[in-house]
């Protein structure tokens, strides 16, 4: 198994990288984050989960262990497999295990392939798993992201995480949908 590459980005696919490690070409799927951060070229180093079935290896890359081990609980759970594993790591992690320790449907179904049922089922399986420690309580102070702001923009083609990380630099609130929306475009 595959746990760890270090090496040049040779090229950018949709939403994984071909990593050059002495002339061998390494596909890795990674986390929009990791993609967009990402330039042709430059020296990269990844943690790496690595499934094998009959027709391919994948391989999934993550920027340190933390990552890796929550995308491994992830996918331990029952109907959640490793894209959708890499579509829950595009959102905010501390919210998503805020949200399972918490119960929070509403958050968890937000995200692409997650419906209630697996919601819930996320929630079953690894609301004893994820340590208080790992729990971030930063509060969101600062930011307010309104549903309606992130529906319409999920809509135009952004991910979650996308919008937070975009809505979570500003710095006023926000008193309205449209002058959320507004903000984002702007500075996306």
């Amino acid at each position: 198994m595959f746990a760890f590459i270090e090496g040049k980005i040779q090229a950018k696919l949709d939403k994984t990288l071909i990593i050059n490690t002495n002339g061998v070409g390494y596909l890795v799927t990674v986390s929009e984050t990791i993609f967009t951060q990402a330039r042709e070229k430059t020296e990269i180093s990844l943690f790496l989960h690595t499934q094998v079935r009959e027709d391919a290896i994948s391989l999934y890359g993550f920027q340190d262990v933390n990552e890796l081990n929550f995308f491994k609980q992830l996918i331990s759970v029952s109907g959640i497999g490793p894209k959708t594993g890499m579509e829950i790591m595009n959102s905010d992690i501390c919210k998503i295990k805020n949200a399972i320790a918490t119960g929070d449907l509403a958050i968890l179904s937000h995200i692409k392939g997650i419906g209630k049922r697996t919601a819930e089922r996320l929630v079953l399986e690894l609301k004893n798993k994820i340590e208080p420690t790992d729990l971030n309580t930063r509060t969101h102070s600062n930011i307010n992201i309104d549903q309606d702001a992130i529906d319409a923009l999920m809509r135009l083609g952004y991910s979650q995480g996308q919008i937070e990380k975009v809505i979570s630099r500003a710095e006023a609130t926000f008193t309205d949908t449209e002058e959320c929306i507004k903000y984002f475009l702007k500075n996306v």
